[in-house]
C-alpha cells in the first residue's frame, strides 16, 4: 500500500499560501448567501489540483469523526473534498466511502438526494466543505443526511469566513472544524502581496 501524504506544520503552511494566493480575492462580491463582502475565497483552483487536493484531504482526514463510514458534501464545491478524503483514508487503510448531497432531487430515475455507496442506516457521517459563511450549504447537505437516518456530528470546512458560520452549527448541534478561518488567509494574501 502507498504510503499516505503526511500533513504537518510545513505542509499546512503551504496550504495557507496557496489559497492566499490561488484561492483569495479582495474587491468587492456578491457571496453565495446574499451578502456583499470585500473578501472572496474560491478553494476550487487548489481543491481541483491535484497538490491541493492532496494538501486538504490530509488535514479533513485528520479531523474527521473517529466512527465516521462515510464523508458527504452538497454539490458543487464538496464534491473533490469528499473523494479526496476517501482516498486519503484508503491509502491509511481506513474503510470510509464518499457521498454527494444533491441541491434537488434527481428528476430522474430513484430521485436520489444522495450519489455514491449508502452506508447502513444510523451510520456516523461527517460533512465536507470549501467555504463556510452562513452555513446555508452545510446544513442543506446535513439536513438531507439526516432526513435518510444518518447520523451528522461534525462539519470540516477548508476556510471559515467567520460571519455566523459556527453559531448556525452549533444551534445545529454540530462542531464545525475549520482548517482556517477569513482573517488567516488574507493576512497571508497580505504578506504575498508585500
Amino acid at each position: 500500500m502507498t504510503s499516505a501524504f503526511r500533513y504537518d506544520n510545513d505542509a499546512r503552511r503551504t496550504l495557507l499560501k496557496r489559497l492566499a494566493g490561488e484561492a483569495y480575492r479582495r474587491g468587492q462580491f456578491t457571496l453565495a448567501s446574499g451578502r456583499e463582502s470585500e473578501h472572496y475565497v474560491n478553494c476550487k483552483p487548489v481543491s481541483l489540483s491535484g497538490s491541493g487536493l492532496a494538501l486538504i484531504s490530509s488535514a479533513m482526514l485528520d479531523h474527521l469523526d473517529a466512527e465516521a463510514v462515510a464523508v458527504a458534501g452538497l454539490t458543487l464545491g464538496a464534491d473533490p473534498l469528499v473523494s479526496g478524503v476517501a482516498m486519503a483514508a484508503a491509502l491509511v487503510e481506513r474503510p470510509l466511502d464518499a457521498l454527494i448531497v444533491r441541491k434537488q432531487a434527481k428528476g430522474h430515475g430513484t430521485g436520489a438526494w444522495l450519489e455514491g455507496p449508502l452506508p447502513p442506516q444510523g451510520a456516523l457521517i461527517t460533512v465536507l466543505e470549501d467555504v463556510v459563511t452562513t452555513g446555508g450549504s452545510s446544513l442543506k447537505a446535513v439536513h438531507q443526511l439526516r432526513e435518510a437516518s444518518y447520523v451528522v456530528k461534525r462539519v470540516i470546512t477548508i476556510v471559515d469566513r467567520e460571519e455566523g458560520g459556527a453559531t448556525a452549527m452549533a444551534a445545529a448541534d454540530l462542531d464545525l472544524v475549520s482548517l482556517f478561518r477569513l482573517s488567516e488567509v488574507s493576512s497571508a494574501a497580505e504578506e504575498l502581496s508585500r
